[in-house]
Parts: C-alpha cells; sequence; structure tokens
C-alpha cells in the first residue's frame, strides 16, 4: 500500500465515529472476525486508526478503501444533498431484461472511455439498489478520492439519485452514463432534492403511504380529544368542536393518514408582470416580469405544513402549492402568468 493510499485509508476511518466504528467495519467486510476481535477499539482513535491502516496495508487496495467510504456514506447518508433524475424511454421501446453486472460495466465503461483519470466503485444494497462512488480526474490529475460524487440507482427503475457533484461540467457526462447502461433514451433533473433519500425514494416511488405509516385510522373523529374550556358557553363549544372536527377532517384528506417523507425546504419562484387599471403607469410599461424568490424551511416540512390549520396558524385546505409537494415530485417551483 503506497502512502497516497494509506492516507486515503486514515482519512476515511477517522470520519467513523468511535460508537459505530465496529458496525461499519462489519458492514466493510474486508476484515476477517478474528482481525477485528484482536483490535483494542477502547484505545485513542489516533492510536486505532494507525492499528487499523496497519493491518489493511498488506492486501488493501484504493477500491477497497473506496468501498469503506460508500459503506460511511450508507450509514450517514442525510450528510449529502440528494438530487434525483428521472429517466425515460423512447416512443415504442420496450422495458428490456435488466442485468445488474451489465449496467456496472457499462457505466463504468462510458465514463472511462470520456476521461482518462476517473475511479469508479460499486456497491450492492437492498431493494436491488447499487450504490456508486466515482472520484473525478482530468486529464492531467489523478482521481480526487476526496470529493466524490454518489449515486443510487434502483434496477429497472426509471430514477436515479445523485449526492451533489463537486465539478458540474461532468453531470452531462453522468446523466448519459446513467441513460445508457439502464437502457433509457432520456434523462432529466427533477426539481426535487433533500438531504434525506428514503423520503425522496419515498415520493417518487409513491410509497410513502406504505413506509411512513403511524396513525391509527380505526379511531373516528369524534374521539379525539378537543382541549375545551368547561366555563365556555355550550354555543361556542358546539361551534369549536364542529370547526376542529373539519379542520381534522380536511387535513387527513390532504395529507393523509401516515407521518410525511422528509424534506427540509420548498421554493417558490414568481415571475409575473405588474397589472394596473392606471394608464400610464411606470411599473405597467415595464417589460421584465417582476421577480420574487419565497422558501418555506423547516426541519420536517412537509409535517410543519401538515400541523398549520389544526393549531389555528392558517386556515384549512392551505394553499394547493403547498400541499401537492409529495403528489407532484417536487419542491422547486416555477409560477409564471398564463
Amino acid at each position: 500500500m503506497d502512502e497516497t493510499v494509506a492516507e486515503f485509508f486514515k482519512r476515511t476511518i477517522l470520519k467513523i465515529p468511535m460508537t459505530e466504528m465496529m458496525t461499519i467495519l462489519k458492514a466493510w467486510d474486508f476484515l476477517s472476525e478474528k482481525q477485528l476481535q484482536n483490535v483494542n477499539f477502547r484505545q485513542r482513535k489516533e492510536s486505532l486508526v494507525q492499528d487499523l491502516v496497519l493491518l489493511c496495508e498488506k492486501r488493501a487496495s484504493v477500491h477497497d478503501a473506496a468501498l469503506l467510504d460508500i459503506v460511511y456514506t450508507q450509514f450517514h447518508r442525510h450528510r449529502k444533498v440528494w438530487d434525483v433524475f428521472q429517466m425515460s424511454k423512447g416512443p415504442g421501446e420496450d422495458i428490456d431484461l435488466f442485468d445488474m453486472e451489465q449496467f456496472k460495466s457499462s457505466f463504468k465503461k462510458i465514463l472511462q472511455r470520456a476521461l482518462k483519470n476517473v475511479m469508479v466503485s460499486f456497491r450492492d444494497a437492498e431493494e436491488n439498489a447499487v450504490w456508486i462512488r466515482i472520484a473525478w480526474g482530468t486529464q492531467y490529475r489523478k482521481p480526487n478520492q476526496y470529493k466524490p460524487v454518489y449515486v443510487v440507482y434502483y434496477s429497472q427503475t426509471p430514477y436515479a439519485f445523485t449526492s451533489s457533484c463537486p465539478l458540474r461540467s461532468n453531470i452531462p457526462l453522468l446523466g448519459q452514463a446513467l441513460t445508457v447502461a439502464s437502457n433509457h433514451h432520456k434523462i432529466v433533473k427533477m426539481d426535487l432534492r433533500s438531504r434525506y433519500l428514503d423520503s425522496l425514494k419515498a415520493i417518487v416511488f409513491k410509497q410513502y403511504n406504505q413506509t411512513f405509516e403511524t396513525y391509527n385510522s380505526t379511531t373516528p373523529l369524534q374521539e379525539k380529544s378537543l382541549e375545551l374550556d368547561i366555563h365556555m358557553d355550550s354555543r361556542i363549544i358546539h361551534e369549536n368542536r364542529i370547526e376542529k372536527e373539519r379542520v381534522q377532517r380536511v387535513t387527513q384528506e390532504t395529507f393523509g393518514d401516515y407521518s410525511q417523507p422528509r424534506l427540509e425546504f420548498a421554493q417558490y419562484k414568481l415571475e409575473t408582470k405588474f397589472k394596473s387599471d392606471f394608464n400610464g403607469d411606470i411599473l405597467a410599461e415595464r417589460k421584465e416580469p417582476l421577480r420574487c424568490l419565497i422558501k418555506f424551511s423547516s426541519p420536517h416540512l412537509l409535517e410543519a405544513l401538515k400541523s398549520l390549520a389544526p393549531a389555528g396558524i392558517a386556515d384549512a385546505p392551505l394553499s394547493p402549492l403547498l400541499t401537492c409537494i409529495p403528489n407532484k415530485g417536487m419542491n422547486y417551483f416555477k409560477i409564471k402568468d398564463k
């Protein structure tokens, strides 16, 4: 193992929290159970890292280090920002039989033919998915192992999820490799982005009504507790109860009985021309549209939106622009004049 690979191993292991070290090393499946048992995991992290590097140096390669990095990223996928790409077949094209090994080979060949210095690593995952790690280089520089891009592709589906690409000029090449290797005709980037890969997958595969199920739908609305003042006028109590039940029903119809996929924001770009009944208005004569950007942010945006009406902060139902995010598979919107 040369110094470059040893440094790559060292920096990768240093990223792993001590509480997860054994779990991730076992998932990596490079070191034997006996080798792991002989390692002192109670020593200082710097000493532990040194021992692990020495343990790997005889037979480990840069590809083994890349696989360890993939395992770490799978455990900490929320530290990346993920984009969604959607592919489509050409007119009249049928669905072909899919071979994962052929996909890997084709994907790798396309990138290596276009770029002299690029390293591609694969790791199979659950649900017929494959994780791909791409370390980009240039004509004169070796692949940069510390700024890779990750791709998660689910076989026989038109969707791929990619982490942010440090070299934007390589995005078209990445799209071409995905399209050709998966036997599709066209690829487009969706207006959907999040740190939560599982939520993005649930949205595009329409799985959020099963994956995030937590609500007990057998409980009738009338049995839900309403916080009412016992000294309040009985007519007001009746009106409050009817209104709260209406809000509960509308919210349930809009968002469903399940917890929502996790997104951190929704962004709306508005472009509209100024309209006025007065002639000679300066803004009315403006040819360029007025532009406005509105961004809603929250650690769990869809659950926050779901709670607005029941909390009395907003009227029910909410605007379709806010409630359509999962169904449309978008959290970037452009609103223009018809």
